[in-house]
């Protein structure tokens, strides 16, 4: 599949592509390029969950399924631009396993879903070189924009510096939950409304 967005913000020369599962899948080389990059800090622990081959069994498993969308940011336009980050997510289907590990459901319903209800915003990362640009931000809104959702959902370790900026994007913490892969720690989940508003 071609990319179904390219849209360019001329403020940074950044340059956004979006793909669905079969393009993401096509992408998997820019995929690990930009991972390496953003994490290679994370990666150097020697974490299982954090291993970049860990990262990439996940990716495998997310493109294997129909209704991925990717985002993936350059810098520059055409032949000569660099991937410098990405975020992708899909919407939750009727039995999908996310919700599993949950500490304490919120609120009765809370995990009700039907393919129509939930976006899950699975990654979002930016090469080092690039942090501070706001360049997260923008891969942000520019996946969650076109999405159709009541709400979205990310997980998030506690300490993590991003928690904050999220917060400040719009996105509040609802409960904690363990994903089911090996070595996967405890999690905050984060919800946000959607149609997406952006905050600054």
């Amino acid at each position: 599949m071609t990319a179904r967005d390219d849209r360019a913000t001329a403020a940074n020369a950044v340059t956004f592509r979006r793909f669905d599962a079969a393009g993401a899948r096509r992408q998997r080389a820019v995929v690990s390029q930009i991972h390496r990059d953003a994490y290679a800090e994370q990666i150097a622990t020697g974490e299982q969950f954090a291993s970049h081959e860990a990262f990439m069994t996940r990716f495998d498993t997310y493109t294997a399924r129909e209704g991925l969308d990717l985002v993936i940011a350059f810098s520059g336009e055409g032949p000569a631009a660099q991937p410098i980050g990405q975020a992708w997510g899909w919407p939750l289907g009727a039995g999908t396993k996310w919700w599993d590990g949950l500490e304490t459901v919120p609120e009765p319903g809370f995990t009700d879903e039907d393919g129509r209800r939930t976006f899950a915003l699975s990654e979002i990362m930016v090469g080092q070189r690039w942090t501070g640009r706001g360049v997260a931000h923008a891969l942000h809104d520019a996946l969650l924009a076109q999405r159709t959702e009541q709400r979205a959902t990310l997980l998030v370790r506690p300490e993590n510096p991003a928690h904050t900026i999220y917060r400040r994007w719009g996105w509040r913490t609802a409960t904690q939950l363990r994903p089911g892969w090996p070595g996967a720690p405890l999690m905050d989940v984060l919800m946000l409304p959607l149609p997406l508003v952006s905050a600054t």
